[in-house]
């Protein structure tokens, strides 16, 4: 059962079948706090359905031990490799299933509208996004690369959901015009993806 909470909290997911990013960040009045941040390395002696087990089981545990209210997570695009696009979205199902099976929201961006919305370009670099997580989130460290891009799916979520929920509030915009405009968007990042 989840406890109730005066704040947001999000679970940002970077999935991988090989390492996977995760971070727990929380509003605290209007700036975010990494609660949590890590790239997951999963076992390199398993097989890949053990991998995905894996990634599972200890995404259910952050959820258990975080208690997020809600969580984001990358949308899939098509590497040059199918075989790697298949096993990255194998990965993803294996994350979203934990979110589902606990009662989550899932929300899911392209790589593109994350790090437009965390470093001000979707042709960002790794080295950016961790750089901006870093003063973002008011970190001592460079945060490891899958765990920042965990982080900046977290705070692309939180800034997406934050910016609608503000205009739905003002009356700009409906629900159904809301859930457009974010269908849009993720539309629009979708076509720069490619």
């Amino acid at each position: 059962m989840k406890q109730a909470q005066a704040s947001l909290r999000i679970l940002g997911i970077d999935p991988g079948s090989v390492t996977t990013g995760v971070a727990v960040i929380e509003r605290q009045g209007r700036e975010y706090a990494c609660l949590h941040l890590e790239s997951l390395k999963l076992s390199a002696k398993a097989g890949f359905p053990e991998r995905l087990g894996e990634v599972f089981i200890r995404v259910s545990a952050l959820i258990d031990a975080f208690q997020p209210n809600e969580f984001a997570i990358e949308q899939i695009f098509m590497f040059r490799s199918p075989e790697s696009s298949l096993k990255l979205g194998q990965a993803r199902g294996a994350a979203i299933a934990a979110a589902v099976v606990k009662g989550l929201p899932v929300a899911e961006y392209m790589p593109a509208e994350v790090k437009q919305s965390v470093v001000g370009t979707g042709r960002a670099d790794k080295v950016q996004v961790q750089h901006m997580v870093k003063r973002l989130l008011r970190l001592a460290d460079h945060p490891p690369a899958d765990g920042a891009d965990a982080a900046a799916i977290a705070l692309c979520h939180a800034y997406r959901r934050t910016s609608l929920m503000s205009a739905v509030e003002s009356g700009q915009l409906n629900e159904q015009q809301r859930e457009n405009m974010r269908l849009l968007a993720q539309s629009r990042f979708r076509r720069r993806s490619r």
